[in-house]
Formats: C-alpha cells, structure tokens, sequence
C-alpha cells in the first residue's frame, strides 16, 4: 500500500498538462452500459480513464446531466456502484473499486500499529484515516476467501458499519437458521434467523467472521468492510459424524446445567433395548434409569425417588396423560414413532411447572415434515403402529398422524383353551399433530391425542378405560431478547366397568376426570447473564366421582350418582438463568400456586380434633355454583445450582419445595386402571413436600464416559392413604376412609454411561428408602403404632444394566439386566378359629416382603441396508424377555379354601417370551 502510493505521488508530480475539473460538460444516458458511457465521456472530453474492465460490466447509467462539473458528473455516473475514481493533475481518472486513492498520508501512519490475534484494530476515536491491510499478516491465519463490502466515502468519520445477508444451504437453497457468527478477536457475534438473514456490526477495515453450527461445515471469510453492505453465504451440509456430535453435545449437557436430577431419553436409540414383546417402550425405558422405579412387572405407573405414582405429571405436548399405559401398565400408551423428545425431571422441577411432588415427564411429539412425506411403522406378535408426517403447505405447515392397535383379541380367540376363547384383551391409541408457520414471528402447533383399552380376563366383568387430550400452542417472537407462547389445554380420563353374570345383579359403573388448563409464558433475555421466564397457569377440575345403574332389565341393582367435584388451580411463576461467572450457574424460581374447590356442592361437616365418622359428623353443607368450599395457597421456591471445576467436571446441588392438589385413591398395593381421583377440599389437605439434592458429574475420555453420583431427601405432609378395609369407590365420605401422614425419602443414584462405541449403554445402581408415618392420637387412625414403616414402593436395591453392542454397522446384540429388592406386603401371622372357620391375624403394615426380583432379556437387531438411494429403511428386532424364565412374584395374598388359610403368589411372565418386529421408516 505505500509503494503504491509514492507510485501516485511520482505521477502527480508529473504534470504535462493541467486540466481544468471546473469546466462544465452535458451528457445523456439511457440504459447505456457504464463501459460504454466512460467511452462517450473520453471522447468528448479530455480525460483518459483506467481501470479494469469486468468492475463496469453490471452496472448501466440512465440519466441526463446538464451543465455539471467534472467531478460532479463523476459523482452522479458512480453514484450506485461500488467504483470511486481519483483524478490526477495531467487529465487521468484511475478507477478503484470499494477503497479510495489518497494523495496524502494520514497523521496516524507512522505510529504503531495494535495487534490482536494477527487483526490489526480499528481506532477507537473517529476519524477519516484510509483502510489499511497488511495481506501478508492475514495470509499466515490461512487461505480464506477475501470478500470486501461497501463504498468507501470521502469524510465519513464512521469506525463501524453494518453487514447484514442471508445464510443458506448450498445444497437446496433452504434457510440456513441458528448458525452461529462471530467475529475473531472480538466479544461479539450474532445468530442467523429462521429466513437465514442476519445482521451485525463490523468495524471499519479488516475482519475475520466465522460462520459455525453443527448442521454445517464451519467457514471463514476475511472481510474488508469499508461501509454499510450485503453478504450472502451459501453453507455445505456437515454430514460426516453428525449423530455422533450431536450425542457428544448431549453427555456435555449433563455436566454443564445448572439443575440436577435431569434426564434426557435418547427415543430413536431406545429401539435397542430389549423389552416384553419387542414393543419400543420409553417409559420401561427410563424405569431403567436410576431414581424411577415400578412397583411391580406390570404394574401401572412409576415411583420417582421414593414418590407415589400420583406424583408424576406426564405432558404430551404440555397436556395432561393420566394414565399413559395400556394393558396394566404391560405397553406404553404413547406412540414413541411420533415422539421427539422425553425430559424427565426428577430433581430440581423448573418453576413453570407444577401440581405434582415427585417429578415432570414432559414428552415432545415431533413436529410434521413441511417439505416431504416421511413415515414409520413396525408389526409386530401383539401389535402394530404406523406414523405419518405429510406436509400442507410447503415450507410452512404439515400435519403428523400416528396410531397403534393390537390384535390380542384374534390370539385369544384362537387358544386351545374354552375360557382364553371367551376373554378379550384390545387396546389402541391415536395422535395427530399439526404444525404451522404463520411468518417468521409466529406459530401455531396444535395436538390431538386418544387411547382407549378393553378387557375381559376368564370373568364376567368388562373393563374399559380411555385418555383424551387436546392441546394448542401459539408462539410468538417480538424480537431477539423476547417470545411469548400461550397454551390451552384439554385431558380427560374415565373408565367403565361392565359386569354381566350368571346372576340378577348385573350392573354398568363409570368414572370421569376432566382438566382444562390455560398457560401463559414469557421469556426474557436480560443481557448475557440473565434469562427470565416467567408467567402464569390456570386450571378447572371437573370430576364425576362415579355411578352405578342396573345393567339389563333384569338387575336389581340400584342406579346412584356421587355428587360431582369442581376445582380451580392457578400459579404464578418467575424463574432466572443466572450465569453468575463462567464457571457459576445458578437457576432461581418462585411458583406461588394457589387451589379453591368450588360449588355446586356438597360438603360433610366434622367435629374438629375427633376422627372423621359417622359419629363426628354435624352436617353437610351445601355450596352455590362457582361459591368457594376451601382455599388453599403454597409458596414453592426452587433454587438449583452448578459449579464447573473443570469443563468436564461439576457439582450440583438444588432445594425445591411443591405442592399438589389432586389425590390418587387405592386400596390396592399398587395402582390400576380403575383407581380414583379427589380433589382436595375442606376434609382433605393438600401434600407439600421439600427435596434437597447434591450431585457430583464427570465426564471422561473426551465424553465417552458419563459419570454421576447424586444424593437426594425429600420430605412429604399430608400424604394420603387408606384405613384398612377402606371403600374408595362410589363413597360420599370419603373422607372416613383415608388417613394423611408425613413421609420421607432418601437416596443415592449412581449412573455409569457409555455414549458411544461398538459397545455402548449404561449401568445404574439407586439404594433408596421411602417411608411413611401414620400417626394420631386415636387408635383407629394410627399405622404400626404411629412409627415409620415401608411405603409399598419401598425398593432398597435397584440395579440395572442395559448395553448394545454392535458387530458391524448393520448387525448388534443388545441385553438388559434388572435387579430390585422385593417389594413390601402385609402377610398374614397367626390365625384362630371363629365359629368353626379359621381367621387369620396380619402382620405390622408392610412389615414383610416378597421375594427380589430380577429379569435379563437379550434382542438381536439387524438393521437394513444403508444404500443411499432406497425407497425405505428397515430394521428388524428378535428378543427374548426374561431369558432366565424367573418366576418372579407380583403379589401375595392370602384366601380362605375350605376353611384353610392359604398363601397364594401370582406372576405376569414366568417362562421366556420371545418376540420379533420388523420396522420401516421412510
């Protein structure tokens, strides 16, 4: 650069003759290519132009130009290009394009330059110095494309300009969003949007921008900016690794959150573990992780760190699931083909979500392909399911349909055996899913779900009971640091028992629960430390609590309706991602939520301080429509932490207190479909609990390996349970047959991962208590003299280990090893003799256990072929569950034969099931 400006010096000096840039000149233009106007101009003028000709060749001047100056004429032809001219003393016009020609050397260029990183920065102060760019010091970063932007203008005292584009797929030409650009040397950047437009500042000179994201391969552009301009960039797909990375950055997740206690289920590589009847299951699936557990095989619902099955909220697309199992808990009632996502949290609970004591399964639906068909489907023995993705409007909406049956129906009635010919087992469920880009600051997603299942075991009694769930979802985007989304929701669950038998009490009963739920959320990028969330929630309970009618014209069953149940539910929530320094992260959130049973309704009166009988009760109470029977108000405070030694090493802790309305009723020792849901109200509290959590996080051989160890307790009131020989169903006092006690809960989780490899998977290990206390002044409300004692789920030892190991990229072996302490029970001591028959005396409450239990199934899978052009890919799954054929005891009573007392055991699976699917997905 200054070579080349004493070179213009030498040829200003020589002057053969002067010319005068006053003398004014006319021309006229009319889309008349700009080569061909400096042509016209030389040759009725006499200035002689240079330049290199390809700069003229997309530019074209229309105009007419009357009685201008030289350079007036100069500054309107040039005006829209990105050529400046210089004119030199003897008559020559030398033509640049973007940067100047100085003729003097500014006051600064002399002294010395500041270096960072190689770039040489700009000055702080405004002034008008010309760009400078050292090319040789550039050349050693390495050889990037050189792209320069804008005009530059004479006096424009500017040290930084704005560059803004579009980032797009090479490949298709498709938006290319969330791609990360950063300038090299300087703390800033920006994130292309979904159109794939982005905009930051650059300042004045040289620049080195890197564009990064794990769809695509990284690119840098050294860029010369020397005003306001315009870059496109076309990205080269990463395809190489991608599943890979993507999975190194999920294990890397877990060491550098703030909360503990949260668990990500990988749903596509849950196909590989072997489960009963090779049905791809994500809820059996995460009861292998540590910390959740079943109370039983077959048994429905999950027990999270030592909490009832009525603790857990289940959110398909932020709507409620209440029973999201088919069969007994046998198969999952959500489609995995349709799922995205599954987060589980178990310890520190996000503030947006609440009513439940022990944990969040919040399962994503993917959204449906807006630019081709796609689908899955397997067939399996007992089962078959099929999803869908078909787009509407291309680029902008699709809708995803999915469905599952089963045809157990058809097995059974093809059985040698005269009883299993009459008996029906059917179930099914349906998902559809619509999504819709509205622009790009706005979309809608709209989720409908419904299950229904059917049985009849070798008995006269038809079950049935269904899931129902609707749920919408708007977004809205107002800028970078701000979104909000509104979401309604609608679940319902109801089951129906139809018995139909040799006698004249034949009858039809029937339950119902209904939820609408409206939620608000806000999010609020403060600055780079801060990101609040915050919001509101509202809901309405509607209950049924039951009927019974004569069932047949013959029933001498009387029809009766238990009066019906209206609650509502709000909260209020603020919560903070605080990044207090780089290795401190802390997330804060306050829920305040608050509950009022309302009318129309009826209330029964107690006396205070005396147990809740027939003999205490005063009166009942009647309650106006929408009149409130009793309020209840809990503050929850959630606070999680984590502190990042090393980048691959952590410690977490969290406090988080909740609350929970909605009451789960059974009498059994674990849940069934066909159990009960209350409300609280003036006779029955609400449960609260406190769980404090400590976790140490370790990641090793470059993510390969997770490690974690987690502690947690967690302490319960107001924990509903059953007298004993309590009638939960169609009662009207209720309250008479349920006692509410404290618990706790205690626990140490190890989990052991390996992410990737030939062979892969994890062992988990949790020894946990869950104990509960039922203690009162009166003798009738007192278990095992007021001590604590075993809650039904109490499961000291949970071992697992599941692994997949792979002989070729086509061909793996996969297992999976269960082990737990057996589960507690009630058993009977002694007996006596009462008018001839024998009675029996029980043992302390939970005082015994059944024998453990433990399980290993093994699958062979064997993938299609990975040729690049095929219409679909298959995979298929052999397995065997329960290899060993474990007789493995589900639970233990006790019946009268004969006027014996005998100890009975019963058991799902007691030999080895195998099983084959066959998957397609295209």
């Amino acid at each position: 650069m200054k070579k080349f400006l004493l070179v213009l010096f030498v040829l200003g000096s020589l002057v053969v003759k002067a010319q005068d840039i006053n003398k004014r000149v006319s021309f006229n233009f009319n889309e008349t290519s700009l080569y061909d106007a400096i042509i016209k101009i030389e040759n009725q003028t006499d200035y002689q132009f240079y330049f290199i000709e390809t700069w003229l060749q997309e530019y074209k001047v229309t105009g007419t130009y009357d009685n201008l100056s030289f350079p007036e004429l100069l500054d309107e032809v040039f005006n829209n290009t990105l050529l400046n001219y210089y004119i030199t003393q003897d008559g020559k016009v030398i033509l640049t394009k973007y940067n100047r020609i100085y003729d003097e050397l500014p006051n600064t260029f002399f002294e010395p330059e500041i270096v960072t990183n190689t770039i040489t920065l700009a000055p702080k102060e405004e002034s008008e110095d010309p760009i400078f760019y050292n090319k040789n010091t550039a050349q050693t970063i390495s050889e990037i494309q050189t792209v320069r932007i804008g005009k530059e203008k004479e006096n424009v005292k500017q040290n930084a300009f704005i560059l803004q584009g579009k980032l797009a797929n090479a490949k298709n030409g498709y938006p290319a969003a969330n791609v990360a650009i950063t300038i090299e040397g300087r703390r800033s950047g920006t994130v292309s949007k979904e159109d794939g437009s982005f905009s930051i500042k650059l300042a004045k000179g040289h620049n080195l921008v890197k564009f990064q994201s794990l769809e695509f391969q990284d690119i840098s552009k050294r860029v010369i900016i020397y005003n306001n301009g315009t870059l496109n960039v076309d990205l080269i797909e990463a395809l190489e690794g991608l599943d890979e990375v993507l999975l190194r950055g999920n294990v890397n997740k877990a060491v550098k959150d703030a909360p503990a206690g949260v668990t990500k289920i990988d749903v596509e590589k849950s196909k590989n573990v072997p489960l009963v009847l090779g049905e791809r299951d994500i809820f059996k699936v995460a009861a292998s992780l540590p910390g959740i557990a079943t109370a039983g095989e077959g048994a429905n619902g999950f027990n999270v760190r030592g909490g009832k099955t009525d603790q857990n909220l289940i959110l398909l697309d932020d709507g409620v699931i209440y029973n999201p199992a088919h069969f007994f808990g046998i198969f999952s009632a959500i489609n995995p083909f349709s799922t995205e996502e599954v987060t589980i949290y178990k310890g520190h609970v996000p503030a947006e979500y609440g009513g439940r004591l022990s944990s969040v399964f919040d399962i994503l639906t993917k959204d449906a392909s807006v630019d081709k068909i796609k689908g899955e489907a397997s067939i399996g023995l007992v089962t078959s399911n099929a999803v869908v993705e078909v787009p509407i409007v291309k680029e902008k909406s699709g809708l995803l349909i999915g469905g599952r049956t089963t045809y157990s129906d058809l097995i059974l009635q093809n059985l040698d055996n005269e009883e299993l010919e009459k008996s029906s087992a059917s179930f099914y469920d349906v998902i559809a899913k619509y999504n819709h880009k509205i622009n790009d600051k706005n979309n809608l997603k709209v989720t409908a779900y419904y299950s229904k299942d059917k049985f009849s075991i070798t008995s006269d009694s038809l079950f049935g009971y269904s899931n129902r769930m609707a749920s919408i979802k708007w977004r809205h985007i107002f800028n970078d640091e701000n979104t909000a989304s509104v979401l309604l929701t609608n679940s319902q669950y109801k089951f129906d028992i139809e018995f139909d038998g040799q006698t004249n009490r034949n009858f039809e009963l029937g339950y119902t629960l209904n939820e609408t739920a409206l939620k608000l959320i806000f999010n609020k990028k403060f600055n780079t430390k801060h990101l609040f969330k915050y919001g509101l929630e509202l809901k309405r309970y509607d209950i049924s609590p039951g009927f019974i009618r004569p069932l047949g014209t013959n029933s001498q069953v009387e029809s009766r309706t238990i009066a019906d149940e209206q609650a509502l539910e709000g909260a209020l929530f603020l919560s903070d991602i605080f990044k207090v320094t780089k290795d401190l992260q802390i997330e804060a959130g306050l829920r305040y939520s608050f509950f009022s049973a309302v009318g129309e309704a009826s209330q029964n009166i107690y006396e205070d301080g005396i147990p809740k009988s027939d003999d205490s009760f005063i009166e009942t109470r009647t309650y106006g429509s929408g009149e409130s029977i009793k309020t209840y108000g809990n503050p929850e405070f959630r606070i999680a932490g984590r502190y990042l030694f090393t980048p691959s090493f952590s410690v977490k802790g969290g406090v988080n207190t909740s609350a929970q309305y909605i009451h789960r009723l059974s009498s059994n020792t674990t849940a069934s479909p066909i159990d009960t849901w209350k409300l609280s109200d003036a006779n029955i509290k609400p449960q609260r609990a406190v769980q404090y959590s400590l976790g140490l996080f370790k990641n090793l051989n470059e993510n390969m390996y997770e490690v974690s160890l987690e502690g947690y307790y967690k302490k319960s009131n107001d924990i509903l349970d059953y007298k004993v020989g309590a009638q939960l169903l169609l009662n009207e006092a209720l309250e008479q047959e349920v006692l509410q006690g404290d618990g706790k809960a205690y626990g140490v989780e190890f989990l052991l991962k390996k992410t990737y490899g030939k062979f892969n998977g994890w062992i988990g290990y949790t020894y946990a208590r869950s104990l509960l206390k039922l203690d009162s002044d009166f003798a009738e409300e007192r278990v095992n003299n007021g001590e604590y004692f075993s809650s039904n789920y109490d499961r000291p030892h949970d071992f697992s280990f599941v692994g997949n190991f792979k002989l070729t990229e086509r061909f793996s072996f996969s297992s999976n090893f269960v082990y737990q302490t057996g589960r507690p029970v009630t058993v009977a001591t002694g007996s006596f003799i009462i008018n001839d028959v024998e009675a029996v005396t029980f043992s302390d409450r939970n005082e015994f256990r059944i024998p453990d239990y433990y399980r290993l199934d093994l699958g062979f899978n064997v993938e299609g072929n990975h040729k690049k052009n095929k219409l679909a890919h298959s995979f298929w799954t052999i397995s065997v569950y329960n290899v060993l054929g474990r007789n493995n005891p589900y639970s233990v009573f006790f019946v009268n034969e004969g006027g014996e007392i005998k100890a009975k055991q019963t058991s799902i699976f007691t030999v080895p099931v195998p099983s084959i699917s066959y998957n397609l997905k295209f």
